[in-house]
């Protein structure tokens, strides 16, 4: 990678030390550029002239998200985040008394809180699947709960309070063995390492435009895997994500756009695409090799400082490096970084309850790197923490 030229392309690069890419990344060129593009369209010849003029733009964005994870572009379907896709995914699972979902000790809060809106709704069991040795979820655990009344299994690949990769193809390659579906959130790491649909064997998959991605906020996409779409049924559709074919009968329209809605963030959708085909340019494998060799440089720097205490876990660790300091808060330390022009985010046990209880944390720093960060930046980091105490 030229990381120098990356770096232009990412004005904010000469403002600010971002290791916050794990809440929000820093955008380049491209993105904004193609929606301030569109948007001046909207403005200059109306908002359904603009839709009709860019209509091969806007389908190129679903080709581009489809081709960074390997999927086909009719089993991509988009949202305003990461968390609208989720539910949209959860929702259309036809539960019933008795079945039973699993999921990660590290689950997110968002996703927890809709197993709980569902076990008021019906009769269903929550079960969390124990971790290994290592932290993270354990395949072997996931082999013993599978059975008959598994309903779907519900999974986060990086949680947003640690740096750990949960095993995503070893989960899949199970569930795939069994009735169950297997949804597994992706919101922090499409865009961070190299997510195949084919290996992970997904039946849904979500994630976010603003984090790794780098695209802009508001903006989510939904993998659904064509094999399962006779199996779920979308909770909200309008006349774009089927048709009213007669009086007292509707018909979902093909593919995954069944989930979408007729009214969306058009800007957005292409500042989506640019961002995968941003990514797809540089090369998932060099992003993900690049991002772990500064996120464990950061763990190793962090972990040699007196009174750091590294709290990542898992056997495979990603650009997300999570730390507690003796003497001082959290959000403290956050807010002193960043009056010096230095990004990073906390963590608390609101987010990822489970985990944090099981560990006894109550919150956590998370500096998250990207591939635009340099060596020399992970050093001022290092330095800028280590002087706030």
């Amino acid at each position: 990678m030229d990381i120098d030229a990356l770096r232009k392309d990412t004005p904010a690069c000469g403002d600010v030390l971002h290791a916050n890419n794990a809440g929000a990344s820093l955008q380049p060129r491209p993105v904004t550029e193609a929606v301030y593009e569109y948007l001046e369209l909207e403005q200059r010849i109306g908002g359904y002239e603009a839709a009709i003029e860019r209509a091969d733009q806007i389908q190129s964005a679903y080709d581009d998200v489809a081709a960074l994870i390997g999927a086909h572009p009719d089993e991509i379907a988009f949202a305003d985040s990461a968390t609208r896709a989720w539910q949209l995914a959860f929702n259309s699972v036809p539960f019933k008394a008795g079945d039973r979902v699993l999921t990660s000790v590290a689950e997110y809060a968002s996703n927890y809180i809709a197993y709980l809106q569902l076990q008021e709704r019906l009769a269903v069991d929550v079960v969390p699947i124990h971790n290994d040795e290592t932290g993270q979820l354990s395949v072997q655990a996931l082999a013993d709960l599978l059975d008959e009344s598994v309903r779907l299994v519900a999974v986060t690949h990086v949680p947003t309070n640690g740096g750990l990769v949960n095993p995503a193809e070893e989960i899949g390659a199970l569930v795939a063995d069994s009735d169950a579906l297997f949804l597994l959130d992706a919101c922090q790491s499409v865009g961070q390492l190299p997510l195949d649909v084919r290996d992970v064997k997904a039946d849904l998959i979500t994630a976010t435009g603003r984090k790794y991605l780098r695209g802009p906020r508001g903006t989510g996409f939904l993998y659904v895997n064509e094999d399962a779409l006779g199996r779920l049924h979308p909770a909200n559709a309008d006349l774009f994500g089927a048709r009213w074919v007669e009086r007292d009968s509707y018909q979902f329209r093909d593919g995954a756009r069944r989930f979408e809605l007729y009214e969306s963030n058009l800007a957005g959708t292409i500042g989506l695409g640019a961002a995968a085909r941003y990514a797809n340019d540089l090369g998932m494998d060099s992003i993900w090799q690049r991002i772990r060799v500064l996120g464990e440089g950061l763990r190793t720097a962090l972990a040699d400082q007196r009174g750091i205490t590294v709290v990542d876990q898992g056997d495979l660790r990603c650009g997300i490096v999570t730390f507690t300091m003796d003497g001082c808060e959290p959000r403290e330390l956050v807010d002193k970084l960043r009056r010096q022009r230095i990004n990073i985010w906390h963590s608390g046990v609101e987010s990822t309850r489970l985990d944090m209880e099981r560990r006894g944390l109550r919150s956590v720093v998370r500096a998250s790197l990207h591939y635009f960060n340099t060596e020399q930046e992970v050093e001022r980091l290092v330095e800028a923490i280590g002087a706030a105490r």
